[in-house]
């Protein structure tokens, strides 16, 4: 997860979201604050981090590791919905950027407009990519939403350009407990896995994991994961329960040949032989 030339990431989003707002009558998922089709990621990320204190572990290199957990010089992404409009892959791919996570669907009725042609065109540009679904815990189960999100583009294969799915934590905690929420997440979880046979990845910021899971280890080994943490430093803040992070979303205000305005930038946490691992399951 790495590099970072001067394209840093995501949505122009200032303290309160993206530019456009969603109208007075958009319907509120149960427990939710966020509009059901206005997530993305990096919504919640401001508002979630208001009453949170910090843990400020960072991630953990250890010699046995097959590869050095390091975001540096590894692998650059971003991660994109309808926000972004419409994207020239060819020109994303040539500016450096190996793999995106594009938004797919959000709670059990919404699929993101632009996700069809993004994720066929970053496809065809070779991007290695991923499709993600915004979780509104509040409104059904993790069983209910994970098939939703697999039978409408959350599905993968071993083709070397398609990462496994993630899901999109954030955005307060729906009115659920930490154990109701750390269930839903399990919930989610297996049955994404029982469609696809992939460990789903999840995407949280430490304020939003800590809080709202309670600092639960019950998913550092099942689930990769994806850190927001907006951040000059060389590696992220790590939510408790997880030992490091796969890849990191390391700002909301990059810039990409390709994509008009701002975008979210992400670091891969490895080499290009393991973002391929990745992708491939291997």
């Amino acid at each position: 997860m790495l590099m970072a030339g001067a394209l840093a990431a995501g949505l122009a989003l200032t303290a309160a979201g993206p530019a456009a707002a969603a109208p007075a009558t958009a319907q509120l998922p149960q427990g939710s604050e966020i509009p059901l089709g206005d997530g993305y990621m990096g919504v919640g990320y401001l508002k979630d981090a208001k009453d949170f204190k910090p843990d400020t572990r960072h991630v953990l290199i250890s010699p046995d590791m097959v590869t050095p957990m390091a975001f540096t010089g590894g692998p650059v992404g971003i991660d994109v919905s309808h926000y972004q409009g419409t994207i020239n892959w060819s020109a994303v791919k040539a500016a450096g950027i190996s793999f995106a996570y594009i938004k797919d669907t959000e709670g059990t009725t919404y699929k993101d407009p632009t996700f069809n042609a993004n994720y066929l065109n970053a496809y065809k540009a070779k991007v290695i990519r991923g499709a993600y679904h915004f979780a509104q815990p509040g409104s059904s189960s993790g069983a209910t939403q994970a098939n939703y999100f697999a039978s409408n583009g959350g599905a993968w294969s071993a083709d070397n350009l398609t990462l496994p799915g993630m899901v999109d934590l954030e955005g307060g905690c729906y009115g659920l407990s930490a154990s109701a929420m750390d269930s839903w997440i399990l919930d989610f979880y297996n049955t994404y896995k029982a469609r696809t046979t992939r460990d789903v990845v999840i995407y949280t910021s430490p304020s939003w994991w800590n809080t709202c899971t309670g600092g639960w280890s019950g998913m550092s080994a099942r689930s990769p994961l994806f850190v927001a943490d907006w951040t000059t430093a060389a590696n992220p803040t790590i939510p408790a329960g997880f030992p490091f992070a796969t890849l990191w979303q390391y700002t909301d205000a990059g810039s990409v040949s390709g994509i008009s305005g701002a975008v979210d930038r992400d670091r891969f946490n490895g080499d290009s032989a393991r973002l391929l691992a990745l992708a491939n399951n291997t």
